[in-house]
């Protein structure tokens, strides 16, 4: 379980890198919206996250790839879903500064991303 929360990390940071440089160093200044853009970013991110953990961080090579893509796309647009609907939350029902409130986001919805990509996308079909 250390090497693959390891790997969550490094492949996470990974995949956000792509979707900030890509959204702030090409694809804004190229003229598109931010928000495109970020549509865009996220859809590139997806790409180096399902590989870096299919590869990296759950070494899911009996779990078939196009399998593990569908549902962990799903298990992304959710861990986005699940972000902002927080994230909301506790800006408008808490006292808390908005990047303590961001930061408990951030580590309550990567460890449902964790745990719903280890025991649902990655997983093989015998670990069910």
């Amino acid at each position: 379980m250390k090497r693959e929360l390891f790997w969550f990390g490094v492949v996470g940071v990974s995949a956000m890198l792509v979707h900030l440089g890509s959204v702030a160093l090409i694809m804004v200044p190229l003229g598109l919206s931010p928000l495109l853009a970020n549509v865009l970013g996220f859809l590139l991110a997806f790409q180096v996250s399902h590989a870096g953990h299919h590869r990296l961080t759950f070494q899911a090579a009996s779990t078939p790839v196009s399998r593990s893509r569908r549902r962990f796309f799903g298990v992304a647009l959710v861990s986005f879903a699940v972000n902002e609907l927080m994230y909301w939350a506790l800006l408008h029902f808490t006292n808390l500064d908005y990047r303590l409130a961001l930061a408990i986001v951030l580590v309550l919805v990567a460890a449902m991303t964790f745990f719903l990509a280890r025991n649902w996308a990655f997983a093989a079909e015998s670990a069910r």
